[in-house]
């Protein structure tokens, strides 16, 4: 197929088709430019399509788009008297043509960041309070009028609001006044998508000022694909969706409920019930999913496809967790617990038991804390029964709520010395957060030879010296593309050890880079749950 499109002058069609594979990897997308004009050509509106959310903390981009400005816009922004190296003297394409994302937080942090070092050029006299923040919202709407002058053809809208940092501040008016009084702007997106984080308190002024906007935008574009309630917010939602001048049964596909309180929400089953289309729910570390909660989403005479569900020792959940596993299990696709002293041990057993019963093959990321040596071999069950379909794994035998026992270092051991063998042949992600026995740790290594892992994590805090092991096993066999690891690496005159990151130690970085192993920070490469769960759909 390829070899006569090629011979027909589709090389450059099929040299876009492969670039995008390579959408999220920008440093090879800028190397691509450097290649010749085609793929410079090819490469660029790639590149451009969401720079807010690359995360390189360079914001320069910001100074490029602003290049083109003109009109009383330009104007206001010389008055500020801004030095000119912020600004790119010329530019070779329309950078603000190629925008298809567009998340209201991200623009207002990146505004924020980049305007730091423009500020410092302002005069002393300008450098007050109000100045700044008229300055930053210039330059806010600056960028909104010059999308909206493009006539972009977005694909994807995010609204995100952060109460708990901004208070509804006046950015978050300015760019619901743009989009509002612009309603082709919006048009045509694909994706609305409406994420709301909060303080757990909403004052009735910014309540009442967040709800007439988001339902004023909700109303203009009639498209919501997802929502995600976090903390206090659930009330909000409560009385959009229940709203009848409203009406997204036929739009929202999408519910994530992150941190939510479900104490005295009565109303779940109606919220659900009128969704036609909903295709995956998310409930992540939300407080009191007890028997009323669930009682009502067992109720429902409409399928719940639970694809996520993530449990903390604050839950307050009881055996009719077990009724929504039996309801929801064939859905459900993420799921993490933390075992701690607040649940029995026949409840967590019956709780592993119920996902290896109901979520044959179907898990695709899994996360435990706090494994004790009475359930270990349930969870070796589990991830041998989702085998097919895992592709991330977390476990941690650390867990502040359990005391450090011998029975612990038994887990522990018995973890290394069966896990490896558990494993599917390949893993996007596996974190290890447990006390390593050396010679426990090089079993593993062995009994999962076949096992190749994308990104391998490893804090290994109060255990053995495992790096020569890691050399031996993992680097030297190419076993990895991203290693992180909490090591102990030196034992000093007292008997400890001193614990540092391998990302620290210059030189070992250096040897894996030789083995095409990068290197990272542990903590930067743990998994966020809010934007794994926001990226996966």
């Amino acid at each position: 197929m390829s070899c006569p499109k090629i011979f027909s002058g589709y090389l450059p069609e099929l040299t876009y088709d492969i670039m995008k594979h390579f959408q999220n990897d920008f440093s090879t997308l800028h190397s691509c430019i450097l290649v010749n004009r085609l793929w410079c050509r090819l490469a660029i509106p790639l590149l451009w399509e969401n720079p807010f959310s690359i995360p390189t903390g360079n914001y320069n981009f910001i100074g490029i788009y602003l290049h083109n400005l003109n009109g009383d816009l330009k104007t206001k922004l010389n008055e500020y008297r801004i030095k000119d190296n912020l600004f790119h003297s010329d530019t070779l394409f329309n950078y603000p043509s190629f925008i298809k994302y567009l998340n209201t937080w991200r623009i207002i942090s990146s505004i924020e960041k980049w305007s730091k070092n423009a500020v410092r050029t302002l005069k002393p006299q300008d450098r007050n309070f109000n100045s700044v923040s008229n300055f930053r919202r210039l330059i806010q709407m600056s960028l909104f009028k010059m999308f909206i002058d493009n006539e972009v053809n977005l694909h994807t809208l995010d609204i995100e609001i952060f109460t708990f940092y901004t208070n509804w501040n006046s950015y978050y008016d300015d760019i619901f006044e743009s989009i509002l009084q612009n309603h082709n702007f919006i048009q045509n997106v694909r994706n609305l998508n409406l994420y709301i984080g909060s303080s757990p308190v909403y004052t009735n002024d910014s309540y009442a000022l967040i709800k007439n906007r988001i339902s004023q935008v909700i109303n203009s574009h009639q498209n919501l694909k997802k929502i995600l309630l976090s903390y206090g917010s659930i009330p909000l939602y409560q009385s959009l969706l229940l709203t009848k001048d409203y009406n997204c049964s036929n739009t929202l596909n999408t519910i994530t409920l992150y941190r939510v309180n479900f104490k005295g929400i009565n109303n779940l089953d109606k919220i659900f019930e009128q969704l036609n289309v909903l295709e995956s729910v998310h409930i992540i570390y939300c407080l009191f999913l007890n028997i009323s909660i669930i009682q009502q989403i067992i109720s429902l005479t409409k399928p719940f496809k639970l694809k996520s569900l993530f449990i903390n020792g604050r839950s307050q959940i009881d055996e009719s967790l077990l009724l929504l596993l039996q309801k929801s299990g064939s859905y459900l696709e993420n799921f993490g617990c933390r075992f701690c002293l607040n649940y029995s041990l026949p409840l967590k057993q019956q709780i592993l038991e119920s996902i290896i019963k109901y979520c044959k093959n179907s898990i695709k990321f899994l996360r435990t804390y706090g494994v004790e040596r009475q359930i270990i071999y349930l969870v070796f069950n589990l991830i041998e029964n989702t085998k097919q379909s895992l592709n991330y794994l977390s476990i941690n035998v650390i867990d502040d709520d359990l005391v450090v026992s011998n029975d612990n270092k038994e887990c522990n051991s018995i973890i290394l010395q069966n896990l490896g063998q558990a494993l599917p042949p390949r893993l996007e992600y596996l974190d290890l957060n447990l006390p390593i026995k050396a010679s426990d740790f090089e079993i593993f290594l062995k009994s999962s030879q076949d096992t190749f892992i994308e990104k391998l994590l490893i804090n290994n805090t109060d255990g053995q010296d495992i790096l020569p092991y890691i050399k031996e096993y993992i680097m030297k066999k190419k076993r990895v593309k991203y290693l992180a690891i909490i090591n102990s690496f030196e034992r000093s005159d007292d008997g400890t050890y001193d614990h540092k990151e391998l990302f620290s130690l210059k030189d070992e970085v250096d040897e894996f880079e030789l083995y095409n192993i990068r290197v990272q920070n542990y903590y930067d490469s743990l998994i966020n749950m809010y934007k794994f769960i926001k990226q996966i759909n």
